[in-house]
This record gives C-alpha cells, structure tokens and sequence, in this order.
C-alpha cells in the first residue's frame, strides 16, 4: 500500500495566527439615574420606617437638685436630621433616682432643645414620718417629630416633686445612664 501524504506537527506556511479582538458590550443607560461607583442604597431612596442615622451618648455624675424647677441631668445628645419629614426616636435611661426624703418624689422629663416635650416619670418617695432613701431607674422610649433638619438636642430633665429643700439625685453612686437618638425615615 503506498501512503500518499505523511502528516507532521508543523504549521502550514500558508497559515497566520492572530489574536482574537474582544469586544465591549453595550450595556445602555438605565431607565432612570445613573449609578456612579455604587455601594448601597441612597438614603432618599429608603422606606419609611428605615434607620437613617443613630448617635448616643452615656453620663454618670451624680447630680442633685431641691426645687420644682427642671435642672439638666447631664444626659444629653445631639443628631441632625436630614428631612422635615423624619422622625427622631429617643430612647432614655437613668440608671438610678435617689430620694432621701420622706413624701417626696423626683419628676423625670425629656427636652427638646429647651423645650419640655415629654414628662416620663415620677418616682415617689414613701409618706411615713421617717426619712427614707428609695434609689430606682427611670426611662423612656419615644418617637418624636421635630419638623427641622437642624441639629437637635435631646436631653431629661428632672425635678424634687415637693420642692422645699427636698432633696433629689440622678445617677446616684454615679451610675452610668444612656441616651440614644435614632433618626426614622418618614
């Protein structure tokens, strides 16, 4: 048998290799907005009901006061929110109230800026003849709208229910009490 042909492993001269030329696809242009090194939702773009932003903040000196007038406790925050239509929870705790006097109580009130918005707690002292000490918490969750996009502050505010020099203490043994503001979309 006569063999006409012998195939090697070599190239045919007639034959040019080139590299193969990749094509970008055309993706379009979304129907709306472009998104430009995209990493999350715009917070415009939120629900209502979402968690925009929180801040928070801690206080523990022990701090007294003797009148019917509201003092600062201490505990304060700040947020900025950044719609008129948003909303601010607040979410308040005063680790421990002292009482050292018989038939009185400490008033506890949230402020906004220096406005009282919200009175919470009163925490009443015992009504027998001898002096007593009754050390408790208070707090307080509440959903606010401030109607601004200036920055807020939140801070409790606490009075002697009886005045008179009856004296009334927060953060008593200084104790840590918290502050946290959570701005809501609305």
């Amino acid at each position: 048998m006569a063999i006409s042909k012998i195939v090697t492993n070599s190239v045919d001269s007639g034959v040019t290799l080139t590299s193969p030329v990749l094509v970008t696809p055309a993706l379009g242009t979304p129907a709306s907005g472009v998104l430009t090194n995209c990493t999350g939702v715009a917070r415009a773009a939120l629900p209502a009901g979402c968690v925009l932003q929180v801040v928070s903040a801690e206080y523990s000196t022990a701090t007294s006061n003797s009148t019917t007038t509201p003092a600062s406790t201490g505990l304060t925050a700040s947020i900025t929110p950044t719609s008129v239509s948003n909303k601010i929870l607040v979410i308040a705790n005063i680790s421990s109230v002292q009482n050292n006097n018989s038939g009185n109580g400490i008033n506890l009130s949230l402020y906004r800026n220096s406005t009282p918005i919200f009175t919470f707690g009163t925490v009443n002292g015992y009504t027998s003849s001898a002096i007593v000490t009754v050390t408790s918490g208070g707090g307080t969750t509440r959903l606010d709208s401030p109607a601004t996009t200036s920055a807020t502050s939140y801070t409790i505010y606490f009075a002697s229910n009886t005045g008179s020099g009856q004296v009334v203490t927060v953060h008593a043994n200084n104790t840590v009490s918290t502050i946290t503001l959570m701005e809501i979309a609305g």
